[in-house]
């Protein structure tokens, strides 16, 4: 199979007017005539043998697809393929506003702003102290001791020592056997009274 070609997306938004044999204004009528009259000079069971056919006709349905969506035909006709890229990025609601902050101008008053405020260096230096250097992290009040991280292991010994240390002994082994009797199950039947 040939080798797949691979395009830069334009802005000039004529390519697929140009495959249909179609000028830029054309009507939903027109693309759809030229469509059916390209579709069936180029359909691959007329051209079983021959590969270009069979790009051509994936081409004419692909601006087909594409001129005859309302909303896709009017952002290829403003921004081209690159819109039709970015559509399909960021959604077809947001081309507008991608293109708008893409701009040079966009570009040259986010720059003038931030030169003019200093907004960059302020970040920067607060990014830098607060996380990466730590020095004016804020420290914890005088008589709580900071938090910090204990193992497992670490902390199941501290709770046996504590344990211990109380009166109480854990419990650290299951009972053997099922015949194994225990404090709550005995041989003596118990009877409670209460002091009235």
């Amino acid at each position: 199979m040939a080798e797949q070609r691979q395009r830069a997306l334009s802005t000039s938004g004529e390519a697929l007017y140009e495959i249909l044999a179609l000028g830029k204004g054309a009507t939903h009528d027109e693309i759809k005539k030229s469509y059916r009259k390209l579709a069936l000079k180029y359909h691959p069971d007329k051209n079983p043998d021959n590969p270009e056919a069979a790009e051509k006709f994936k081409e004419i349905n692909n601006a087909h697809a594409t001129l005859t969506d309302l909303s896709k035909r009017n952002i290829y006709d403003k921004y081209g393929s690159l819109g039709l890229y970015v559509a399909e990025q960021f959604g077809e609601e947001n081309v507008n506003t991608y293109f708008m902050l893409s701009s040079w101008w966009a570009k040259g008053l986010f720059a003038v702003c931030g030169l003019l405020t200093g907004c960059y260096l302020c970040c920067c230096l607060c990014c830098c102290f607060n996380c990466c250097c730590g020095k004016c992290k804020p420290k914890a009040p005088k008589g709580e001791q900071q938090e910090f991280c204990v193992s497992p292991e670490d902390l199941e010994e501290q709770i046996k020592s504590d344990m211990e240390r109380d009166g109480e002994t854990p419990i650290v082994l299951q009972p053997t056997n099922v015949t194994e009797k225990t404090q709550l199950i005995g041989d003596s039947h118990r009877s409670y009274h209460t002091d009235s």
